[in-house]
């Protein structure tokens, strides 16, 4: 496999997820087997979605067995040194951030290389970045964050519309996917860090 820093995102992007997927099964107190599923189903759903989406098939993780042997490695090291990961208090959130952040670029990228419309790239994008999350906290009986009132979809679209827009005025293509995943990880720190979050609406409860 040819080494761009497309593929670096993409491989940290892999290991990042994992990680993430690994921490919350064993925090869900998951047997060994579950915790090496939903750290897989994290790091691969959102590049499945796109990749069968777009009808590149086999989608990567088939073509390209090193993303299975880093689920494996980075679950295993989770799971080794666990209760230092555990004492990082907010280690979960930032594995999370840094996967969201790059998934979404490569997906997002993945959509230009095909020649879709800047529209459904950044869709693209979100998706890449956020299923696998959706996956794994629905396996693992929680709301997935992306339907919570924390920025967290929202952050994918910014960062991808900002990558259709750099690309569009021919920036470097290793600045473009370093500059979007940049900003859409701070935009992800800044909105947890001053809990800024978008508007929940209810139904009101009958009275009487």
């Amino acid at each position: 496999m040819e080494l761009s820093l497309f593929n670096i995102l993409d491989i940290l992007g892999t290991m990042a997820f994992a990680t993430s997927g690994a921490l919350t099964a064993m925090n869900r107190k998951l047997d060994l087997f579950g915790v090496f599923i939903i750290a897989f189903v994290t790091a691969i759903g959102g590049g499945t979605l796109r990749d069968v989406l777009i009808g590149n098939t086999p989608v990567i993780w088939m073509e390209n067995t090193i993303y299975i042997y880093l689920i494996g490695l980075f679950t295993i090291l989770a799971i080794i040194f666990r209760k230092k990961i555990y004492y990082l208090r907010r280690s979960l959130f930032l594995f999370d951030t840094i996967g969201l952040g790059v998934f979404t670029i490569t997906g997002v990228e993945t959509g230009i290389r095909n020649e879709l419309d800047p529209i459904i790239s950044v869709a693209l994008g979100a998706m890449t970045g956020t299923f696998g999350g959706v996956i794994r906290d629905i396996l693992c009986n929680e709301i997935p964050v992306i339907f919570r009132r924390e920025i967290y979809a929202t952050a994918c679209l910014v960062g991808g519309v900002a990558f259709v827009i750099l690309y569009r005025y021919n920036i470097d293509h290793d600045l473009i996917y370093i500059i979007t995943s940049l900003t859409v990880i701070v935009i992800r720190l800044v909105v947890v860090k001053y809990k800024i979050a978008l508007p929940s609406f209810y139904l009101p409860e009958k009275t009487g």
